[in-house]
């Protein structure tokens, strides 16, 4: 007899309770439609269980709970009376540990649905932090739900995301795992619940048998079809829930006969659902009027969705520039972020480029720890092992021109570097501004001070005070170049109508 199984996902969501820009891509250029918010996603969810009662699962991949001010100002207590009403499943983690293990760890104890993952170690005693798995019984099945942590969060994250525990890639975690559940547990089907970035569950598929059902997190990855590995059907569904991932399934005699596979945009016209619209209504309307506040105008879209450089960034680190007067300029190849169309630009706008506000930072560092800083960021981004990728896009950087052959072994990526349009000089020394260590790792440069501005304030005060107080930053753009863009200008003006 066929029995019938709906796996609902969400993954990478940021924070982002309510609807906003979302950058599309149609033929060769963006458009930007909104989509997302919580109240429309609870809407997906209860169809789906309209359509099949007590026969869906519902699972977050992790990255929620950190990315807007207002889960970053209430360190991701506003995102819980919302979470708590999706009737989620389970979850797993990365930037939810931003706010230190102990207030995360109070976050969960407030979730009705447990946090998992199978790598997350006590240092001190080497017990799991977090159950590995659980589970449930739906459809008259037995599912086995297994979680994967980010396994960067103690190598790349700042050091206090880590204080107290160690992670592992859970790669040698995972099949013991799985046969305990397949053979104590008797579950009928085995999901792997990730956060380690489509490559990286790509590659651990394809080695450890067993898993039927793998969501992918962490990459952003809009997966329009599903992809299948060693008999696992992988997917992952965008970010800053704008998507919603369905997998519906058919199992006769605990095997998978047959799958069906959407990646739902969480669109304008799907209705909202009312209670969560309140709840979320409630989490922002403290602070609607601060963020609703008009800084300036952009009339190039920002967004972070490409690979070697944004414009998003780049606006970042002209702000950097700007306050500090530094030549270059560095910060980190964060994916999250909702784009921001040609338009008016809001502090809100302002608190997703950056919403740990960090304080601007100033370095100096040898040209050679620039070239070594950079060979690395370019190893842990495009290594040839998914194991090793460790991080986001490339770092951003302004101010210098780096030529690469990406497809080249570690270390012998790059051709040609220039800073201020002249060859890097290996023992000359360069100051350079950045924010977060991420931007510029510890282990790099001297002289590091934190200066009392930070980073949302030179930002606004990047925009000038009068229409002819600053030439317009198309004049006196400089940038990171790849050797693959060609120069373009971004015009930026003031609030006074530039």
């Amino acid at each position: 007899m066929a029995q019938h199984l709906t796996i609902l996902q969400i993954n990478d969501t940021h924070g982002y309770l309510e609807p906003h820009p979302e950058l599309f891509w149609d033929g060769d250029h963006a458009v930007y439609r909104t989509a997302g918010g919580f109240a429309r996603i609870a809407t997906l969810f209860a169809q789906a269980r309209r359509e099949h009662p007590d026969a869906v699962i519902a699972l977050d991949n992790g990255d929620t709970i950190h990315g807007t001010f207002a889960a970053v100002h209430s360190q991701g207590q506003a995102l819980v009376p919302v979470l708590n009403v999706l009737g989620l499943d389970g979850m797993t983690a990365h930037w939810e540990f931003a706010y230190g293990p102990a207030q995360f760890r109070r976050i969960t104890e407030q979730l009705h649905y447990p946090m998992l993952a199978i790598n997350c170690y006590h240092r001190d005693s080497g017990e799991l932090a977090y159950p590995p798995y659980r589970v449930v019984e739906r459809g008259g099945l037995r599912v086995g739900i297994i979680g994967i942590a980010a396994t960067i969060v103690d190598k790349t994250m700042p050091p206090h995301f880590s204080t107290g525990l160690r992670f592992t890639l859970g790669s040698e975690e995972l099949p013991g795992h799985i046969r305990h559940l397949r053979q104590a547990e008797g579950v009928d089907l085995v999901a792997v619940l990730s956060h380690l970035g489509f490559p990286q569950e790509v590659k651990l598929a394809s080695e450890v048998a067993g898993i039927d059902v793998l969501l992918s997190g962490h990459t952003h990855n809009r997966l329009y079809e599903p992809v299948q590995v060693n008999g696992a059907i992988l997917m992952q569904s965008g970010c800053h829930g704008s998507f919603v991932g369905r997998l519906d399934l058919t199992l006769e005699r605990g095997q998978i006969r047959d799958f069906r596979h959407r990646l739902l945009p969480v669109t304008e016209d799907i209705p909202p659902d009312p209670a969560v619209q309140a709840l979320v209504e409630a989490a922002l309307a403290p602070h609607r009027a601060m963020l609703d506040t008009v800084v300036g105008h952009t009339r190039t879209a920002l967004n972070r969705n490409t690979v070697l450089e944004s414009t998003m960034d780049n606006l970042l680190l002209a702000a950097l520039v700007d306050a500090t007067g530094a030549p270059l300029a560095f910060s980190n190849g964060w994916r999250y972020g909702a784009p921001v169309p040609p338009g008016p630009i809001t502090l809100n706008d302002l608190w997703n480029i950056i919403p740990t506000n960090p304080p601007v930072s100033l370095v100096e560092l040898s040209g050679a720890e620039l070239w070594a800083m950079m060979e690395e960021n370019l190893e842990r981004t495009f290594a040839c092992d998914p194991y090793q990728q460790m991080g986001g896009y490339v770092k951003r950087c302004l101010g210098a021109n780096i030529y690469v052959k990406i497809e080249n072994p570690p270390g012998q990526r790059i051709q040609r570097f220039f800073a201020g349009g002249e060859l890097l000089q290996p023992e000359r020394i360069y100051t350079a501004a950045f924010v977060t260590s991420q931007g510029v790792p510890q282990k790099y440069g001297r002289h590091r001070r934190h200066l009392e501005l930070r980073a949302i304030d030179a930002l606004r005060q990047y925009w000038p005070s009068t229409k002819a107080s600053r030439p317009s930053c198309a004049a006196r753009w400089w940038r990171c170049e790849w050797g693959t863009n060609r120069q373009r200008g971004m015009g930026v003006g003031s609030d006074q109508g530039r």
